[in-house]
């Protein structure tokens, strides 16, 4: 960056849809779709749209708080707003900020698996993490040039992307005969209530890009109109794209068949209408969209990271590197990205995310709802709604993960109280030392 300071007004209501679309159908449909399947069954699409509607309760909450207070790095403001500089601002913040790099190596590990799908070679190649590291390192080059050329290039992907995959889910879907396959010979476990909602938390995970569009609401024009309005036109948009996929994949293939290629489940879909000239096509869209969403994303976590360095939650250590405070952070989130795309899969990416998301979210909504609701004029059974609504997802989806991968469970809970006992410590010291006299709880 070229300084320190965010740049006001320099995001368009356009830009920011984009920005916001492109996080969202980053990985979220082309990596998602067959986890999904995985536990929700034949009806994944309904995960989609349950997923959406719990999405717009949460959102709610947000655009309420950025029309109030716009703010870059939004959700850490949100947190202090609420708990002052508590150790719960600070460790649900990181917790947030995580849960996006997460997302960013979701989002590369997508990336590199559709791209080899034009090659023969195995799913499990050591080229899928050199790709989705090789991604990460262009997102930080290009989040270096600025915001405009950000902007700029989120556009022009977003109406790629958008208009191609739509157009492949219309064509496939008339192709078919507006027939579905996925509810029929199905050999796997039937699905359950709790597998349902335990797919709709991954498909939460689908939606939360959103929340991009509020870390980034001091660079927004005129925040306090676009900022909500750009967050509902993404879910929107994100809605119709994502069931239109569903409807297309369960024309062609049964729910074994997308669980089988569930990292690749859209390149499957194509090959029975279109042959490989249909996977190649899907992967090129992939692969516009994968690039598009680890762009934004790495925008605004690093956008939230330097709000909660300036307010003094995280210690910052430069290390001898040349540049601003925000350059460092990039270089920080996109270190960590390639780090988790190297060791982790897809599938345990994905519930990583799932788990910090849902968890740090409920904590929004019971901070806003018990001390800021009547500041910000919210309704307090659209938050109450939000909070039951995730929660019910959340402990669905820690079940069934329980009983399939409960080496992940155990990941997360060690990271999660990693992070609350460092945030813990760390503010103990400040105060201590007296550092911490001018940061109040606002």
């Amino acid at each position: 960056m070229k300084n320190s300071e965010y740049n006001s007004d320099s995001l368009s209501l356009s830009a920011t849809v984009a920005m916001g679309t492109g996080v969202m159908i980053g990985a979220g449909i082309f990596a998602l779709t067959g986890q999904i399947a995985e536990f929700s069954g034949s009806y994944f699409p309904a995960a989609f749209f349950l997923a959406a509607i719990i999405s717009s309760f949460s959102a709610y909450t947000y655009i309420k708080m950025s029309n109030k207070y716009p703010s870059a790095g939004g959700i850490a403001m949100i947190l202090q707003k609420a708990y002052g500089r508590s150790t719960i601002t600070g460790a649900s913040a990181l917790l947030m900020a995580f849960s996006m790099i997460i997302n960013e190596s979701l989002v590369a590990r997508t990336f590199g698996t559709y791209t080899l799908q034009l090659f023969e070679v195995e799913r499990d190649s050591m080229w899928v993490p050199v790709l989705a590291v090789g991604l990460i390192v262009f997102a930080f080059i290009v989040n270096i040039a600025g915001n405009k050329m950000i902007g700029g290039i989120s556009k022009i992907t977003a109406v790629l992307k958008i208009g191609g995959i739509l157009s492949f889910a219309v064509i496939i879907i008339w192709v078919s005969g507006l027939s579905f396959t996925a509810d029929i010979n199905v050999q796997t476990a039937p699905t359950t209530l709790g597998k349902f909602l335990a797919g709709v938390a991954l498909a939460i995970l689908a939606f939360k890009g959103f929340t991009t569009i509020t870390n980034s609401g001091g660079e927004v024009k005129d925040p306090t109109r676009n900022v909500g309005r750009s967050i509902m036109i993404s879910l929107a948009i994100c809605l119709v794209v994502y069931l239109a996929v569903a409807f297309a994949v369960s024309s062609v293939l049964s729910i074994e068949q997308i669980i089988t290629a569930k990292d690749f489940s859209l390149a499957e879909a194509a090959r029975p209408t279109f042959g490989e000239y249909g996977v190649v096509f899907t992967v090129i869209i992939a692969i516009i969209a994968t690039a598009s969403g680890l762009l934004a994303s790495v925008f605004a976590v690093s956008r939230m990271l330097t709000m909660l360095t300036k307010m003094k939650l995280i210690p910052h250590r430069h290390f001898g590197l040349p540049g601003t405070l925000q350059t460092h952070l990039l270089i920080y989130t996109v270190v960590l990205a390639a780090l988790l795309a190297t060791f982790f899969d897809l599938s345990r990416i994905a519930s990583l995310g799932a788990i910090f998301y849902l968890l740090m979210d409920m904590i929004i909504q019971c901070g806003v709802y018990a001390y800021l609701r009547k500041e910000i004029g919210a309704n307090g059974g659209i938050i109450i709604a939000a909070i039951v609504l995730d929660g019910f997802a959340l402990l669905a989806f820690l079940i069934i993960k329980g009983s399939s991968d409960p080496l992940i469970l155990i990941i997360s809970g060690v990271a999660i109280t990693a992070i609350f006992i460092f945030e813990k410590f760390y503010l103990q010291r400040r105060r201590n030392s007296g550092e911490d006299h001018q940061h109040m709880k606002m």
